[in-house]
């Protein structure tokens, strides 16, 4: 099996694992409420403790992927995560508040183990050529591990509900097996393993990174509070909403695939595709609450637009356009600056959404993410006049 083949099969395994300890905490939120006692700001003190530590835990642990590798980081980082997962269903522990934010707290920084690693082994293994159309269709991951882990979780808590958290923390110690096992990682260079972690924020990785905090930001407030918009605003069922809110990522996945390949159309114009995707984006936000108010069908219309143009910028620019603006061994870094910046972006997201929905009704809040969006795209315009696809100069 060539590098390519094995670096694409693993690192997308080892990504799509992580998401089976990362999702069935909100699925189990309902039975620990229900179960243990627990109150609703029990759960969201726990889930603050996640986000907070995982975007934190990114900056440092995207500088140990470039000192000593993507094995074991991640390899240790899911071990980790999968007994943080299990431990939320530890009989002498259950119903502790204070024990389930900081198994939460614990898991978020394991689980920010998981990008740089990856992203790592991707800028070493992945070609040159067409490398964001690649990077598009290896991004499926985070659609189909955010499906598969409430799958799993789902289908689990359905026989008892501590299983929703035992039974992936399982898998995920096989995939982290796996992922030592079969991964495949290049030997630094000398001059480059003293390199390593020594990362200089550049104006086109500013850009990145201030733009991720924007889509990261929207994303998620998209993500986790669609169902309960059009519960409250549009009067669905909850179960209609629930399956309504899904075609985000469902459909979401092909603004991955298809800004990969209309960069690499144009000769590599990162910021440009990402920078008019985000526009695009903007207008798509501010109209969201008009063109949701007018029917089923222009809602779900509407949802899918949102989401092919909140993935594509997403993933292009945090994979495809990061690895061409940074040198190869400070890759990890970069990425865990990146993501980091993005994740303070979904720590906020929850208490924008909260406040403003509301204090002001929902229509303020897509103001605000238009608006936001809107941030996002100007800090791509400034690089606008960058080279396109110098990966001469940093790759060499």
């Amino acid at each position: 099996m060539s590098l390519f083949a094995r670096t694409f099969l693993i690192s997308w395994l080892a990504y799509f694992g992580y998401y089976l300890c990362r999702k069935n905490f909100s699925v189990l939120m309902p039975y620990l409420k229900s179960e243990t006692g627990m109150s609703s700001t029990d759960l969201a003190n726990a889930l603050f403790c996640y986000a907070l530590m995982y975007s934190l835990g990114q900056f440092a642990m995207g500088r140990l992927v470039d000192r000593v590798g993507s094995r074991w980081v991640a390899g240790c980082g899911m071990l980790v995560s999968a007994a943080m997962s299990s431990l939320m269903a530890w009989p002498a522990w259950v119903g502790l508040a204070g024990t389930l934010a900081i198994v939460q707290g614990v898991n978020g920084a394991a689980q920010s183990t998981g990008w740089p690693s990856v992203l790592k082994l991707t800028r070493d293994g992945f070609p040159l050529e067409k490398r964001a159309v690649w990077l598009g269709w290896w991004s499926t991951h985070l659609v189909v591990g955010g499906f598969a882990g409430t799958w799993l979780a789902v289908r689990c808590a359905e026989v008892h509900w501590t299983l929703g958290a035992w039974v992936p923390g399982i898998v995920l110690c096989g995939v982290a097996l796996l992922f030592v096992v079969f991964v495949q990682e290049k030997a630094p260079r000398g001059h480059r393993v003293t390199a390593a972690g020594k990362l200089k924020i550049t104006p086109p990785l500013a850009a990145i990174a201030s733009m991720y905090f924007c889509v990261k930001m929207t994303r998620y407030a998209f993500l986790f509070w669609l169902p309960l918009y059009m519960t409250e605003q549009l009067s669905y069922a909850k179960a209609e909403a629930g399956y309504a809110s899904s075609v985000f990522e469902l459909v979401g996945v092909l603004g991955a695939l298809g800004a990969g390949h209309l960069s690499e159309r144009m000769g590599g114009a990162r910021f440009h595709v990402g920078g008019v995707m985000m526009l695009v984006l903007a207008l798509l936000c501010g109209t969201y609450p008009m063109m949701s108010a007018m029917g089923y069908v222009q809602n779900l219309v509407w949802i899918a637009l949102i989401g092919v143009f909140t993935f594509g910028p997403d993933t292009l620019m945090a994979a495809a356009a990061l690895q061409e603006v940074v040198p190869a061994e400070s890759t990890a870094s970069a990425g865990g600056f990146v993501n980091g910046v993005g994740s303070l972006g979904q720590v906020v997201s929850p208490y924008a959404v909260s406040y403003l929905s509301s204090h002001y009704g929902w229509g303020s809040l897509f103001g605000l993410l238009a608006a936001v969006v809107l941030c996002g795209a100007l800090a791509l315009g400034t690089q606008w006049i960058r080279v396109p696809k110098e990966k001469a100069e940093v790759l060499s």
